[in-house]
Formats: structure tokens, C-alpha cells, sequence
């Protein structure tokens, strides 16, 4: 199968559980933008046992809590789209007022100007920090 999330991590491991991964998804303009990879190649959410979905959310809701609290967004985008890599990913994104596309969806075209809001500079220059954090608490988690 030629499948990039299937042949690869799809971005900085974070995280391994044996049914699901967590990365830093490395968006340029999006330090934080992190990615929840189910390991199996399921196409749709609704494709999962009834307990691996349960399993599935926790671990949503606990990154979309970390990336609140750590992160002190504006907001928080949780997405699963699959159009493009059509394997079951969640992105989770932190949003801010000042960054290169809000109110839009981050991937509509940046702003002209579009740089790194200071923020988000923050979650860039201490990622080996959160990195670690967020690894300690999903292994608390989920083991």
C-alpha cells in the first residue's frame, strides 16, 4: 500500500501507543499543530470498533486540553479530513487571533505578511519541553 502514513511517522513522533501515534505535524507557520495517526489504514472514524473510537476521542480531548492549557490559543481547530491522505488522522491546531490565517482554516491561502505571531514563536522556541510533557501525560493516559 502506498500510503504515507502508513510507510512513515508523518511527522515528529511524539507519542507510539499500539493502536494510535501522536506527532508534531511540522507546519512552519503552526508550531503545536499536532496530528493523532491511527495505526491500522481505516479510512473513516466510523470505520472503528465501537471501544477504539472511545479510546480515539480520549486521546483528541487530552491533546486538545493540552494544547489549552500549554498553548493558551484563541482557539483550538480539531479536523479529520482525509482528502488528500485518505488514512484516519485528527489534526489538533492551535489557533491565534495574529496567526497567518485567521479567522480562516489554515489551509486557505496565508496572508501576505504571514509570520510567526510571537505566541507561537513560544511553542517553537520550548517545543523539547512541551514534547516532553505531552509525552508524560499521554503515558499516563493510556500506558
Amino acid at each position: 500500500m502506498d500510503c504515507p502514513l502508513c510507510n512513515s511517522d508523518g511527522g515528529e513522533l511524539i507519542y507510539r501507543h499500539p493502536l494510535f501515534r501522536v506527532i508534531d505535524a511540522r507546519e512552519a507557520l503552526y508550531p503545536g499543530f499536532l496530528r493523532l495517526v491511527w495505526k491500522t489504514h481505516v479510512q473513516e472514524f466510523s470505520q472503528l470498533p465501537p471501544e477504539q473510537r472511545t479510546l480515539c476521542m480520549s486521546a483528541v480531548v487530552l491533546l486538545e486540553e493540552f494544547v489549552l492549557q500549554q498553548f493558551k490559543p484563541d482557539k483550538v481547530n480539531l479536523a479529520t479530513l482525509g482528502n488528500v491522505v485518505p488514512h484516519l488522522h485528527w489534526h489538533v491546531i492551535p489557533r491565534f487571533t495574529d496567526d497567518a490565517h485567521f479567522p480562516a482554516p489554515v489551509w486557505a491561502a496565508a496572508r501576505p505578511e504571514a509570520r510567526l505571531s510571537p505566541r507561537q514563536q513560544r511553542i517553537l522556541d520550548t517545543q523539547f519541553t512541551w514534547f516532553a510533557q505531552l509525552n508524560e501525560r499521554l503515558k499516563a493516559q493510556f500506558g
